[in-house]
């Protein structure tokens, strides 16, 4: 989600130490080759990656992180930066628009045109494609030629959702607002002219901020879920701000719920648990004054009911999505599942906000197959609230260990604010300062090499590093005023459930030209910034896309819009292969199972901060060129001219 960096969320004032108290200055830049790969070799073979879960809808690839050899070749000349409102991508390759905002999802019987003017209703937005996509996965129907897209609606700029804008709110700006929010399911395949949207559809399916979602795990029914809605404390209405996403081995869809605290208003002073999430008087929208949910001094507990990792079963759109607590409530950006050699599910994920943390869950049960009369989905229905979730700590010698967020364990106590395991999942953020974690540069993407398997977690950036007051650099966030971001790994001992690792960094982001030190990086090839986005195809090939400065002004000039880079994780060779319009993000990446197709979105062409008061319209109209009209976010669809593997 495009952000104004310096109103960042900043609300972990937690005093426990970071790195830079215990660690040799002169280990602050301690990049890749060092000690986290001498100490790889060390390490038994790690488990099997999720079937088609962490890595795009894709399995297997040639060669990983620490795998040897030359790891796997790009096979495209990179393009140069841009600032034209368009998508670029590399000679012998085709993009074209598939599934924009406003479009008709495939619900029978409703199937509403997209008005460019604004003017279609909270009921159309309802039938259409929701604003600002982000995480994506493809789930074959037929293999590579016919499939289903589940994809997120991260958030709505008001500019270009309604006529008149955003000066004045009404109930029914609320309800079209929570109708483009949330998760889409579509059907497509590939037709003589090219992937399209298939309409009608059985499969088709719009979640939004006031679908009715189960609460599953050791959070369901706790006190601090309960609210006079919902005296029982089981069911939810909506999921909000959903960002990254992953695909399980058992054929669902997970998606984090990221900045869900900008929904809400509280007192004039709020109470320390606000505080701690992020919680004020001011707030991006202007829902509370519209619906009473979102205002916390009448409804104190309806924020506790967000923040958490969701779970749909794309394949049956009568399902009920579940919220699943034993994850963990944070500013989820999404979760990636590996399996362990027992086959257990580990779900990895990141808190998109400053100074935040690092996080993995471990299934108590193996994953069942699907069993007679059920799908597999059906089979796992209750794996994920059922074991124990982690946080991570990065010591400055290259290793690190995962901390038990478990009640009655070290520091969780009642003694400390902590009355059961329900309550330390809900206050996960406190608990995690409590027991010492690190706090790192915006944790967002996460991805698992599963040959090798390295895990890989994209920090965007932290321009708050080292500023007076706030934490200062340490080994894995080795930049004050880190505005450029790095990508940081990690492997475990034994295989994903072991507690101990040892990590290092692919790569810090920048541009060896700027005037700031800070800010040079050390990339192999095309400089960016921002890596947000990343994930693995079937080759081996990591992909990143980039979030930075939407506007491509002071240390990020020469960088252009924002890009999606492949790189060699052995080599460390990263190449630009596709620029986006005008202040777009590019987000979320997916394939089909034979790699000649990629989906790609492209988030909020045109547009800043929800909070900046810019319209859209004056920077984009892109992907329709109409004058009359607005811009759209967009999944997009990437082709080689002579139906090659994409990237090879």
């Amino acid at each position: 989600m495009a952000k104004d960096f310096s109103e960042m969320e900043d609300s972990n004032r937690s005093s426990n130490p970071s790195i830079h108290e215990v660690s040799d200055p002169e280990r602050r830049l301690w990049l890749r080759g060092g000690l986290g790969l001498s100490l790889g070799g060390l390490l038994g073979s790690a488990g099997a990656i999720g079937a088609i879960g962490a890595i795009g809808g894709l399995g297997g690839c040639a060669s990983g992180s620490a795998a040897g050899g030359p790891g796997p070749a790009l096979g495209f000349a990179p393009l140069r930066p841009s600032v034209a409102d368009r998508v670029l991508v590399p000679e012998g390759y085709t993009v074209r628009v598939l599934a924009p905002w406003g479009e008709p999802v495939g619900l029978a019987g409703a199937m509403p045109a997209f008005k460019f003017d604004g003017s279609n209703t909270a009921e159309e937005q309802a039938a259409q494609m929701g604003m600002h996509h982000d995480g994506i996965h493809y789930y074959p129907l037929d293999g590579s030629r016919r499939g289903l897209l589940c994809l997120n609606q991260e958030y709505t700029d008001e500019h270009l959702l309604h006529p008149d804008g955003q000066a004045t709110w009404t109930l029914e700006k609320v309800r079209k607002s929570q109708a483009a929010h949330g998760i889409t399911v579509i059907e497509i395949e590939q037709r003589p002219d090219g992937w399209q949207m298939v309409r009608p559809s059985r499969y088709a399916r719009r979640i939004t901020a006031t679908t009715p979602f189960r609460i599953g795990g050791p959070a369901a029914g706790h006190v601090l879920m309960r609210t006079n809605a919902d005296p029982a404390g089981e069911t939810v209405l909506g999921t909000l701000s959903n960002c990254a996403s992953g695909m399980t081995p058992w054929g669902t869809y997970l998606s984090g719920e990221e900045n869900w605290a900008n929904y809400f208003t509280a007192a004039d002073v709020p109470t320390a648990h606000e505080r701690r999430w992020g919680i004020r008087k001011a707030t991006w929208y202007r829902w509370p004054e519209f619906d009473p949910r979102f205002d916390t001094v009448r409804n104190p507990n309806e924020p506790n009911r967000f923040g958490w990792v969701v779970e749909v079963d794309p394949m049956d759109p009568d399902s009920v999505p579940v919220k699943r607590t034993a994850l963990g409530r944070a500013a989820h950006e999404g979760a990636w599942v590996a399996v362990t050699k027992d086959q257990r599910a580990v779900v990895y994920s990141g808190e998109d906000a400053v100074f935040e943390y690092i996080y993995k869950f471990v299934s108590r049960d193996a994953i069942r197959p699907a069993g007679k009369g059920q799908t597999a989905a059906q089979a796992n229905a209750t794996l994920l609230d059922h074991g124990t979730l982690y946080v991570a700590r990065f010591d400055a010698d290259g290793t690190g260990r995962w901390l038990p967020l478990v009640h009655g364990q070290g520091p969780l106590t009642a003694a400390n604010g902590f009355a059961d395991q329900g309550e330390v999942l809900i206050k996960a953020r406190q608990a995690s300062d409590l027991l010492g974690a690190t706090k790192m540069d915006r944790p967002e993407w996460v991805t698992v090499d599963p040959t090798s398997g390295w895990v890989y977690c994209t920090l965007t950036n932290n321009s708050q590093r080292g500023a007076p007051g706030r934490p200062g650099v340490d080994a894995a966030n080795p930049r004050a005023q880190n505005t450029m971001g790095q990508i940081i790994r990690w492997k475990e001992a034994g295989d994903f459930s072991g507690l101990e690792f040892v990590w290092n960094h692919l790569l810090l982001a920048g541009d060896p030209a700027n005037e700031r030190p800070e800010a040079r990086g050390n990339i192999k090839g095309d400089i960016f910034a921002g890596p947000d986005t990343i994930a693995f195809d079937q080759r081996g090939v990591l992909w990143i896309g980039t979030d930075f400065s939407a506007t491509s002004q002071g240390e990020f000039a020469r960088m252009g819009h924002n890009q999606l880079l492949a790189c060699n994780p052995v080599s460390g060779e990263v190449r630009r292969f596709l620029v986006g319009p005008s202040r777009a993000e590019i987000t979320g990446a997916t394939w089909t199972p034979d790699g000649r197709t990629m989906f790609i979105n492209i988030q909020h062409p045109g547009s800043g901060s929800p909070r900046d008061g810019s319209n859209p319209r004056q920077f984009s109209n892109w992907p329709d060129f109409n004058p009359t009209g607005r811009p759209r976010s967009a999944t997009v669809v990437v082709r080689r001219l002579d139906g090659g593997v994409i990237g090879a």
